[in-house]
């Protein structure tokens, strides 16, 4: 069995019924597995969670995809977290038996059918990027739905597949290959937006902060507070624990308190475990987890 893991994001985060359908699209595929999903109305933004063998898998894709398109209309779209796609990025990362160049083979087939199927242009990104500009997701998304009207008629921006102009209400989206990414958000016991785009700064690799880091500041209205969103790219090179650590660091410099933090989607057991060994000054590792080490058996055993 070839297992590889996806989490697109789709931007809608206040209308359940809508990210409900999405996430059925997925249920009717056997060998695709929705792990997680969830929803955040200040984001106005929703992570689900997939893992699946990898052509039910893409087509399960397709399949949400072609229901966002139909169901979100950006025009209409406001939140906190940046956008330009009614599904705004579909990553592709190897599981099990898949090697990251099948992944981007894969993305390839995705993107091509979104972008003749659906009308919607899509680009390449991280692995499968086809020029280095487009490594980065957040220099696709500058811009944003709004900006990206404009955007597209510069040849540079050109997309991989679909047409050369933007879906009037779905945007535009982004496929490729990568590494596990940990979506981390922090909350902080303040209002001011200001300090939170700060700490952003300071941490992000970006403006001068650490490896493998992205992150913004942005403001919770409803809760009348403030948060550090963070994504980490190479969770193995730069740990849960240290972005945390740094983050504490800089709000003392603001006199401001670290009221919780939360985990977006899923996350891989190395991360934890890596926390926990930090937290803990135990030399921690995978072998010490009972969960881990029945997973080991019952992988052999379906191998027999």
């Amino acid at each position: 069995m070839k297992l590889v893991e996806s989490v697109p994001n789709f931007s809608e985060g206040r209308r359940k019924e809508v990210v409900e359908k999405i996430v059925a699209e997925a249920k009717k595929y056997d060998r695709v597995w929705v792990l997680d999903w969830s929803m955040d109305a200040d984001h106005n933004r929703s992570v689900v969670t997939l893992v699946g063998e990898p052509e039910n898998l893409i087509n399960a894709l397709f399949d949400m995809t072609k229901k966002a398109v139909e169901l979100i209309d950006l025009r209409n779209h406001t939140g906190q977290h940046p956008r330009m796609g009614a599904a705004d990025v579909i990553p592709l990362v190897p599981l099990y038996n898949v090697t990251m160049d099948e992944c981007v083979q894969y993305s390839k087939i995705l993107g091509k059918r979104i972008g003749e199927e659906l009308g919607v242009p899509v680009y390449l990104y991280e692995k499968s990027a086809t020029h280095p500009e487009r490594e980065n997701l957040a220099n696709i998304r500058r811009g944003e739905f709004e900006g990206f009207f404009e955007k597209i008629k510069d040849p540079m921006w050109k997309p991989d597949f679909g047409p050369d102009r933007v879906h009037p209400s779905a945007g535009v989206t982004a496929v490729g290959a990568r590494e596990f990414l940990i979506a981390f958000n922090v909350n902080l016991g303040t209002g001011d937006v200001r300090i939170a785009e700060k700490i952003a700064k300071a941490i992000r690799f970006s403006s001068g902060g650490l490896r493998y880091v992205k992150a913004i500041g942005i403001e919770l209205k409803e809760k009348g507070i403030v948060q550090v969103s963070i994504n980490i790219t190479n969770h193995k090179k730069t740990p849960l624990y240290r972005v945390f650590e740094m983050i504490k660091m800089e709000a003392e410099r603001y006199g401001v308190p670290v009221l919780s933090s939360e985990i977006v989607g899923l996350f891989p057991l190395d991360s934890l475990i890596q926390t926990v060994s930090y937290y803990l000054r135990t030399n921690l590792n995978s072998k010490k987890v009972i969960e881990s080490n029945l997973l080991d058996i019952l992988v052999k055993e379906a191998g027999k």
